[in-house]
């Protein structure tokens, strides 16, 4: 008798979601927020690119969403808890972009990280506490809420500053791409002479100055020619 309660014990237990659909919902939820978060960073760089990652993203993390909480769990719950739970999971996961952004980018944009991270921080918090625990929602105005608040904004006015540091530093943001431009209008003058020609090496201005000493003997047998005209007329005067 123990053994068949066992068996039926065992039967009875529920069973577990599939590991491929685990993985999949786990890894879809950090590959949404990554989408995210980088969107919201270099958005200013290309808004029309980054606003369908963004997009793209934001679809991602709720389809894994979705996954985790209702099909693999074989729930069914109301409308109202399902678009709570959608509304709470995208929030969270822009929270999450915005703060994991700021800081990753901080360097690259120090004005634009200063203001993500500590509205990311807030963000963030609010949607954890309504998406995971939303019968204590009252303590987003507690110790806790009021805690991450003033974190928020000692962080707001202490990455501001950085930041309005670093872009008064001259030569702050160019990482020395000039350098090479310098260092090749540098070298020009070094690949010719000064008149624009190569010179081969060994070679000098004395070959175009200069007169060879073959060239100059030149002339001799011009002033020499009427004499010998001369004489073969004599010959030709004494023959006739």
């Amino acid at each position: 008798m123990n053994t068949t309660g066992g068996r039926r014990g065992r039967r009875r237990a529920p069973k577990r979601p599939p590991l491929l659909g685990d993985y999949l919902g786990y890894a879809a939820t950090f590959v949404g927020a990554g989408l995210i978060s980088g969107a919201i960073v270099h958005h200013p760089l290309d808004p029309d690119r980054y606003t369908l990652i963004a997009v793209i993203g934001a679809a991602v993390f709720l389809c894994a969403t979705v996954l985790n909480e209702f099909v693999l769990t074989r729930s069914r719950p109301s409308v109202a808890k399902v678009c709570g739970v959608v509304a709470a999971s995208l929030a969270l996961s822009f929270g999450i972009g915005m703060l994991s952004g700021g800081l990753q980018h901080f360097e690259d944009f120090p004005e634009r990280a200063a203001m993500l991270i500590p509205f990311g921080l807030v963000l963030s918090f609010v949607a954890y506490v309504l998406r995971h625990q939303p019968s204590r929602w009252r303590s987003i105005a507690g110790p806790a809420g009021i805690l991450m608040a003033v974190t928020a904004a000692v962080a707001f006015v202490g990455l501001r500053g950085i930041a309005q540091e670093m872009a008064a530093q001259p030569d702050g943001d160019g990482h020395g791409h000039s350098h090479g431009d310098q260092r090749t209008t540098e070298a020009e003058p070094d690949t010719g002479g000064a008149d624009g020609h190569d010179h081969e090496p060994g070679s000098s201005g004395g070959t175009s100055h200069e007169t060879p000493p073959s060239a100059r003997p030149s002339q001799e047998p011009t002033a020499t020619a009427p004499s010998e005209e001369a004489e073969d007329h004599g010959e030709t005067g004494h023959s006739h």
